[in-house]
């Protein structure tokens, strides 16, 4: 299946007698006429069969030839392309019309994402299970706004906590953004909480490999049920259980069951995974908290203790994100009903500001940090527009408290 084919014309020429070539070499290649029996012979050119052909990019391809263009599939068929009509997770008549119509933020081509259709991008890219109604029922935690002082125009959690902050890992084609999310949020809250004596980046092949609640790892998995893992088991860091997209330590065999010792250290009982690290050091947390679905309130949350975890839906132009405050376009909306997928996908929000939008007008916006490397998007980060809930962003946001115990 969409092989290149050639005629070999040298097969069957080494001695006489001898055939080395393909079953269909004579009604392929000659039309049925007798192969060469001698390396001195040629074919009769006469007889030879003459293809139809395809022009691509000034070549030319034989009918029958197929190739790849995007994440589709041409073939040449009686002088004409015939392809797949697939749609592709890299768009460029969308990334033109994203950056034609001054929507408030850029779009790029990624060639991470080059060949991948949209439904791959939102099956293995995202991986958050939609929150059931029981979480999203949950009470918030009302935050008491603090009078004594104006809350800041801008706000960058890593300004505050220097060193404490983690940065964006990638979680490749493994539908995880439920561990990278959740792990991220906690190395973050632990570290501040702690005042900097735990601020190891904790890891979420431990929680892929290991939460049974959560049995499908790179398949998708819940947030509360992450959590509920990391507050009975806890994570030790990404350095002693890295993160393995070639599965080294098995999709399904957790290689390190995080848990306290029995006595009252905070210390796996199992060595890490990566051998060359020593400490297999475990972080715990408290039961997650909801904040309510305010600005206001979020932004308090975050500037007193730190990043949060935020749920979002994802539709096909996020993933051509490059720079700006992120909003949903119309462009997307007016795309075919097939190109307005849509996927759940988890986040960490760690500060805000705002600047003026295409109009002059003053656009709010979030500062998160996505799960797909340091080449996506502003360094790894994106801004979204801010109080406005753009994309379920502030519908359901999780905070959570480092456990307090020995060091």
């Amino acid at each position: 299946m969409n092989a290149t084919c050639y005629c070999d014309l040298f097969c069957g020429r080494y001695s006489v007698g001898a055939n080395d070539c393909c079953p269909d070499f004579l009604t392929f290649c000659l039309s049925g006429d007798p192969a060469p029996t001698s390396a001195t012979e040629k074919p009769p050119t006469s007889t030879t069969r003459h293809q139809p052909r395809c022009i691509k990019d000034g070549m030319e391809y034989e009918d029958g030839f197929s190739i790849k263009e995007n994440c589709n599939y041409c073939t040449c068929k009686q002088k004409a392309w015939i392809c797949t009509k697939k749609v592709c997770l890299v768009h460029q008549e969308m990334i033109q019309s994203i950056n034609s119509r001054h929507v408030g933020w850029t779009a790029s081509n990624y060639s991470h994402f080059w060949g991948m259709t949209l439904d791959e991008g939102i099956r293995y890219r995202l991986g958050t299970i939609p929150p059931s109604a029981n979480i999203l029922a949950m009470n918030a935690i009302k935050v008491i706004a603090d009078l004594k002082y104006d809350m800041p125009e801008f706000f960058i959690a890593s300004y505050k906590w220097p060193g404490w902050i983690h940065g964006p890992l990638d979680q490749h084609n493994c539908a995880a953004s439920w561990a990278f999310s959740t792990a991220t949020v906690a190395a973050d809250r632990i570290a501040i909480h702690s005042m900097g004596r735990r601020k190891a980046n904790l890891s979420p092949q431990n929680l892929i490999s290991c939460d049974t609640k959560n049995p499908n790892g790179c398949s998708g998995g819940r947030i509360d049920s992450a959590w509920w893992y990391l507050r009975h088991h806890g994570l030790v860091s990404n350095e002693c259980y890295p993160f393995s997209m070639d599965y080294k330590y098995g999709k399904d065999t957790c290689m390190m069951a995080s848990r306290p010792a029995g006595n009252g250290k905070r210390h796996a009982t199992m060595t890490c995974p990566n051998s060359v690290v020593n400490s297999n050091e475990i972080s715990l947390c408290t039961p997650p908290y909801r904040i309510p679905s305010n600005e206001t309130e979020i932004m308090k949350e975050i500037l007193e203790n730190g990043p949060v975890q935020a749920v979002m839906q994802v539709h096909g132009d996020f993933f051509l994100y490059k720079e700006g405050i992120y909003r949903y376009t119309n462009v997307a909306k007016r795309m075919p009903e097939n190109d307005q997928k849509q996927g759940t996908h988890s986040v960490k929000l760690t500060g805000w500001g705002h600047q003026k939008g295409p109009d002059g007008k003053k656009v709010k916006f979030w500062i998160a940090t996505n799960s797909w490397g340091k080449w996506w998007g502003e360094n790894g980060s994106f801004r979204i527009v801010r109080g406005e809930n753009e994309s379920g962003i502030e519908q359901l946001i999780i905070g959570v408290w480092g456990q307090s115990g020995p060091n």
